[in-house]
């Protein structure tokens, strides 16, 4: 099999010749291998930064073993970041700051909204700008014969939004039924659509859509809530994606606990579930796999947070070989770290990972 033939067999529920696997690396671990293997990093700026790294260095990752090419919108054509003091204003005018793992939301753009009003007045990026799908498109033409094209559309609905007004004051808004947020929704649902639709019209085999909707105990709103907020929006897109391509494979990102949520995304068509954040409450392997194997397909599961910085080979090696047989017991699982692999990994456990991931 080659990696294209050998994902869909997992996400079809059929036996591959071994587990595939998908990886995306930090910027740090990215310039350290593209030294390595002397393949240039090209990275793809994002109209959100963090999700730069999951689009980026497709040329490298495939070098070192991933089964999988992930693309994604990047900033319009005729935007340019501007960044004053080492902080940069992105495209939906958020200041963001670097960090050394991440990439934090220092200043909102609308973190002073009151009124639907406001959110009117504020001028959305528009998801159909020239450039968006520049790279997207190259690398569906270069790799997609051989390799299964993920469209990255993660921080889709409800981390969208917040990231727009500050998370307080987003949840508290919405607890207080404040008009706008609908009317923020609104706006970032069309965005999203918008770049989804364009993805599937390019030729990605899935799409990725995300909300980090868990914390490391719970989810950060009810589930109830979820359901009447978010869960009709996130229906509306994919019944516009399959519109479009009957075929294609939805995939929902949650980071955290986030297990009550579970039948609701098969419920609502959703294939596979990412990323099986490990060490939250409903994540246990046995546990899934007995609930819902056969119902919705896993993606992820590696613990990228503990247990790679620790970097005990022995350890992994264990850990994967058990989520191997138990989640890829007749498919169903792409194996991967259940995040962007973070400058706290060595290069040398990453190396080791890729290995153990080559013989399963």
């Amino acid at each position: 099999m080659n990696s294209r033939e050998r994902v869909f067999a997992a996400f079809g529920r059929r036996t591959p010749d071994r587990v595939p696997f998908q990886f995306d690396l930090c910027k740090s671990l990215i310039e350290h291998f593209s030294s390595v293997y002397g393949i240039e990093a090209d990275y793809t700026l994002s109209y959100y930064e963090d999700l730069s790294y999951r689009i980026s260095a497709n040329k490298l990752r495939v070098k070192m073993g991933s089964d999988c090419v992930v693309v994604g919108g990047e900033v319009a054509r005729d935007f340019t970041p501007q960044v004053i003091g080492g902080i940069t204003t992105n495209e939906f005018g958020m200041h963001m700051m670097p960090t050394d793992l991440y990439v934090e939301v220092v200043k909102c753009p609308l973190e002073n909204a009151e009124s639907s009003a406001d959110i009117e007045a504020y001028r959305f990026p528009d998801p159909y700008a020239a450039g968006r799908m520049e790279k997207a498109v190259r690398d569906i033409a270069r790799f997609g014969k051989d390799y299964f094209i993920i469209g990255d559309c993660e921080l889709s609905l409800f981390e969208l939004a917040w990231h727009l007004t500050g998370l307080e004051k987003y949840m508290v808004d919405m607890a207080s039924e404040e008009d706008y947020i609908e009317t923020l929704n609104d706006r970032v649902e069309y965005f999203t659509s918008g770049i989804a639709e364009q993805l599937v019209k390019a030729g990605v085999d899935a799409i990725w859509l995300g909300e980090d909707l868990g914390s490391q105990v719970s989810t950060l709103i009810s589930p109830s809530m979820w359901r009447e907020r978010f869960r009709p929006r996130h229906e509306r897109i994919i019944k516009k994606l399959k519109a479009l391509n009957p075929d294609i494979i939805i995939i929902m990102h949650s980071d955290g606990a986030v297990a009550p949520l579970l039948d609701d995304f098969i419920e609502m068509g959703i294939q596979v579930y990412n990323p099986v954040q490990p060490n939250v409450p409903g994540s246990d392997p046995k546990e899934l796999a007995e609930k819902y194997g056969g119902r919705i397909c896993f993606f992820g599961g590696l613990d990228q947070q503990a247990m790679m910085p620790r970097g005990d080979l022995l350890e992994i090696k264990k850990d994967m070989h058990e989520r191997a047989a138990i989640l890829g017991k007749n498919g169903g699982y792409l194996m991967a770290p259940a995040h962007i692999i973070q400058a706290d990994v060595k290069p040398e456990t990453v190396e080791g990972v890729l290995k153990i991931a080559a013989s399963l």
